[in-house]
């Protein structure tokens, strides 16, 4: 695994040791003194023409009791009493979800005075005094009181359900939650920010795709968990759904890249997964109509492409896809905790942890994982393109060697001699003598005579020159220095020894020329070769 590789492991390792931190914060945040369990009841109010006035408006006509919430929004009035033992500091907060438009409370006392009024919500300028939390403190006595409150918001993600604590205990039991929102949402923008820079730069629509579900995430926790609205003053609630359906559309198209499902190979699951985003582009646009029903829109999105996930990814790992087979781990968990988020409506007995914090958990596991799957895809493309860089070079020496004496041949001759200095020379070399010892003693003693010139040769120019097989008895030698009295010493040499181990009838002929001879490397080779010929006649001559 090279360094690359090394790094995105490890920063993916991290990831995981941070997530299971802060799973066990998460978990140490329920073992906190329970809050005071509100019961009250829920009436529906006319989304327009109605305002509370005081406890008598909750008997008006218009009012209509309900059993909870409606999810597709509206306005609901609730309506509860309770006694306080002891006086101190309180404060007034929503279970199972943050996710709302507007709220106020209105508190009386026990002769239906009105003590207070507090007020809030996404969409609701006043600052929260605690961090990411729309707890409301307030100093009471010990007594009976009535507590009204009013939700006007287009939509919820869960059933919002008033409750009461100390404040202490609640300043206590809000901090590991907001440690989840936290480190959940830095998880987020530091592999967002990371995939978005790998997908630009390898143009790989997997890292881009998956970059873009991250995004959305970011997106949605960062509204429905309040930051968007502290931070930075933006109060609109639609930050808390429509990027999600975004994500959604970006998640099919990543799990289409990531299990390589193309209309070619796979083209029921291709043809599945174009009619799943067109759904979500279709519900998209819908949302753009029917606000109220955005979440509920992006929740079906969220369930959509869990399926498509789960089936794909079982199918190609049937199939023997590696990368498949890791994805259905990452799946199978995000199935899991993905289906209790989109599915529960409320936390029984949890009152500081939300269904977002569930929501945020389960995707900030998915993320995790996906980045590793993606690490584990990318190390193997990096594996495949060594092994493919090594079979090019392995090829290319097998194309540039000679197969008997493994010397360079005659292609890697005609390279060599492209980039030789003027000052370079050639040498060609016929062996005589070859033809003597095939025909008398066989084609093995004839390639042993090669084998052995050649190693000779190459072992004594060392890196001084370098020797070629060109073709049958022919060799060549390159020398950069253009030094061409030790190349004639050397081959002497040469022939000496093979005369001393058995082949007293071989001899060498040569002709060399320099670069600056010659125009090209074609008239560099016919002029050494014709010096080689003239050596070859002279050497004739002197034995007849």
């Amino acid at each position: 695994m090279d360094n690359n590789n090394r790094s995105q492991y490890r920063i993916h390792e991290q990831s995981i040791v941070v997530l299971l931190l802060f799973l066990i914060l998460a978990v140490s945040n329920i073992s906190h003194a329970e809050p005071r369990e509100l019961s009250g009841t829920w009436l529906q109010a006319p989304t327009s023409g109605w305002s509370y006035q005081s406890l008598d408006s909750l008997g008006d006509e218009a009012l209509h009791p309900e059993k909870a919430v409606s999810l597709t929004g509206g306005k609901f009035v609730y309506h509860t009493e309770f006694d306080l033992a002891e006086s101190g500091s309180y404060v007034i907060d929503f279970k199972n979800t943050s996710i709302i438009g507007q709220f106020r409370h209105y508190l009386y006392d026990s002769q239906q005075q009105l003590l207070v009024t507090l007020e809030g919500g996404i969409e609701n300028p006043t600052a929260n005094p605690f961090f990411l939390r729309h707890g409301r403190e307030v100093d009471l006595a010990a007594g009976r009181y009535h507590l009204v409150t009013l939700l006007d918001s287009d939509y919820y993600l869960a059933q919002p359900e008033p409750y009461i604590d100390t404040l202490n205990d609640y300043r206590n039991s809000i901090r590991s939650g907001n440690v989840v929102v936290l480190v959940g949402l830095g998880i987020f923008l530091g592999l967002g920010i990371y995939y978005a820079a790998l997908g630009l730069v390898r143009l790989r629509m997997a890292e881009g795709m998956y970059a873009l579900f991250i995004l959305g995430n970011l997106l949605f926790n960062a509204g429905g968990h309040l930051l968007a609205s502290q931070l930075f003053g933006f109060h609109s609630i639609y930050l808390a759904s429509v990027p999600i359906l975004f994500s959604n559309l970006a998640y099919i198209a990543f799990v289409r890249a990531l299990l390589c499902i193309e209309h070619d190979n796979h083209p029921y699951l291709h043809r599945i997964g174009s009619v799943l985003m067109l759904l979500m582009a279709a519900m998209l646009v819908a949302a753009m109509f029917l606000p109220n029903w955005s979440l509920e829109f992006a929740r079906y999105g969220v369930g959509l492409f869990l399926v498509y996930g789960l089936a794909a990814g079982l199918i190609r790992a049937r199939q023997g896809d590696v990368t498949a087979r890791f994805y259905l781990v990452a799946i199978g968990l995000f199935f899991v905790f993905g289906g209790i988020a989109i599915s529960q409506t409320q936390l029984v007995g949890v009152y500081t942890l939300h269904i977002e914090h569930v929501g945020l958990f389960s995707v900030a596991v998915e993320v995790v994982l996906l980045a590793l799957v993606l690490a584990y895809q990318f190390g193997q493309l990096h594996r495949e393109k060594e092994h493919i860089l090594k079979s090019l070079k392995h090829s290319r020496r097998l194309a540039h060697t000679d197969a008997l004496t493994g010397m360079p041949n005659r292609y890697a001759l005609d390279k060599e001699l492209e980039t030789l200095p003027q000052e370079a020379s050639l040498t060609f070399i016929d062996l005589d003598r070859l033809k003597y010892y095939n025909d008398l003693y066989g084609h093995a003693k004839g390639d042993e005579l090669l084998i052995r010139f050649s190693n000779e040769m190459a072992k004594l120019l060392d890196k001084n020159a370098t020797i070629y097989r060109v073709g049958g008895d022919e060799f060549a030698v390159t020398c950069q220095q253009g030094n061409l009295d030790m190349i004639e010493s050397v081959l002497a040499k040469v022939i000496q020894r093979m005369h001393k181990a058995g082949f007293e009838m071989a001899g060498a002929s040569a002709g060399s020329a320099y670069v600056r001879e010659s125009h090209d490397k074609s008239e560099l080779k016919h002029l050494a070769d014709l010096r080689m010929y003239e050596s070859k006649n002279r050497y004739k001559k002197e034995l007849e």
